[in-house]
């Protein structure tokens, strides 16, 4: 039989998940919170699900792990050093898992990015490995996610972990990764724009296998940047085993609810693009547009617990930033709105200048109105500092972004990412 890997990819989270099949059965690595997505390649293929497989406690997401192998009945495989809350099958350095005669996998541990970290490589004759967040394309994950403490020690980890896969696989081994697709669990320094790679390839390109262990030390621990606020309470709810999200429609709101929610200072997160947002919003809300990276960039600035309510220009738009809300904790939302702001208040419409960049520099040059220059952030993937929400309360005290320090608060006015 043909063994077969899809890529179930989440771009706004810079992360795969991958389900492998022979035909007839299949296991899952790393499965997002929307398992649906995986369910449906799985009923596409006409496999069953026996197997899913997690490689870490993850940071930067809720997994979906503990609710796909309860809704399939599929064996949960989830390194046995780790401290969680549910049943699971453990497994260790070393383990082989017959998912079938011709899915064989064997677990590596790979620690570096968490302390418990595993690889998993599917044996045969196209070997793959699929390495979770140790060794990426062009790069290796972060080591400072479980704090300053660890960070020197799991750096050190990484490197020689990345040198035990790369000593110990044959240069035509797959290499699919978890991370490493624009998400901040990448380190600094690194990062890779291919579609693909193999062991061979990342022998010839990846820092952690042309640099010597301390040079590799020092140029992860220099280049290492913020990282999203709300990454804080991911491992947590990973721990206790997250069920499947609630993903039906939110409570549909008027507007005295609406104005009842901005009053209590709730946040009502406008959908839109920017430029539609500046020509006309309700005053006091706030836009993470779908054409960004909205879920990363809410969850950074959102003080953790605050009730939001989504407007939309359609329910399809408020639809799918619930469902990249639930990949993050933010399970339900307050309440909806959908259809045009004039909708959503009794009062005027709110608006922010804009201008190009010709313009700008025409101010600057050219006039004594000084213009406060932002520049961007040093991770190029990033969106430039003044297209972020400016809060009307602080965000999170750990981990503000960088660009944080620069928003300014316009009474009466929307805040535009």
């Amino acid at each position: 039989m043909v063994v077969t890997i899809i890529a179930v990819e989440t771009p706004s989270l810079g992360d795969r998940s991958y389900l492998v099949h022979d035909g007839r059965v299949a296991f899952v690595v790393d499965p997002q919170r929307d398992v649906d997505r995986v369910l449906d390649a799985a009923n596409r293929s006409g496999v069953a699900i026996t197997h899913v497989l997690e490689t870490h406690v993850h940071n930067d997401y809720v997994t979906g792990g503990y609710a796909l192998a309860r809704r399939t009945g599929a064996q949960y495989l989830v390194n046995a050093d780790d401290n969680v809350s549910f049943d699971r099958t453990p497994v260790s350095d070393g383990d082989v898992v017959t998912v079938s005669p011709e899915l064989r996998v064997r677990a590596l541990a790979t620690p570096g990015h968490t302390f418990t970290h595993l690889s998993y490589v599917l044996q045969g004759e196209a070997p793959a490995l699929f390495s979770g967040g140790s060794l990426l394309f062009g790069s290796t994950g972060r080591p400072d996610l479980l704090g300053p403490a660890s960070t020197h020690e799991l750096a050190r980890h990484q490197y020689r972990s990345a040198r035990r896969l790369a000593d110990h696989l044959p240069d035509d081994t797959r290499l699919l990764p978890t991370h490493g697709f624009g998400s901040f669990c990448t380190t600094a320094a690194g990062g890779d724009t291919v579609a693909a790679s193999t062991i061979g390839r990342e022998r010839q390109v990846n820092p952690v296998l042309t640099q010597d262990e301390e040079a590799y030390v020092a140029d992860v621990l220099a280049g290492l940047d913020t990282y999203p606020a709300y990454y804080v309470h991911m491992a947590p709810l990973n721990a206790a085993g997250p069920e499947e999200p609630d993903l039906g429609a939110p409570a549909e709101a008027d507007r005295a609810e609406l104005r009842r929610r901005l009053e209590a200072r709730e946040w009502l997160v406008d959908l839109r693009s920017r430029t539609v947002f500046a020509a006309g919003h309700v005053p006091g809300t706030y836009n993470f547009g779908l054409d960004g990276s909205f879920a990363t960039y809410l969850g950074w600035l959102l003080p953790w617990g605050t009730p939001v309510t989504l407007l939309g220009e359609t329910p399809g738009q408020v639809a799918e930033a619930q469902r990249e809300l639930a990949r993050i904790g933010i399970d339900r939302p307050a309440a909806a709105a959908s259809g045009r702001p004039q909708w959503w208040t009794d009062g005027p419409l709110a608006t922010l200048p804009r201008a190009s960049f010709a313009e700008l520099a025409e101010v600057r040059h050219g006039s004594s109105v000084v213009v406060q220059r932002r520049t961007r952030p040093a991770r190029p993937r990033r969106p430039r500092a003044s297209r972020r929400a400016r809060a009307r309360s602080a965000p999170p005290p750990a981990r503000r972004p960088p660009w944080a320090a620069t928003a300014r608060r316009r009474t009466g006015t929307g805040r535009a990412r």
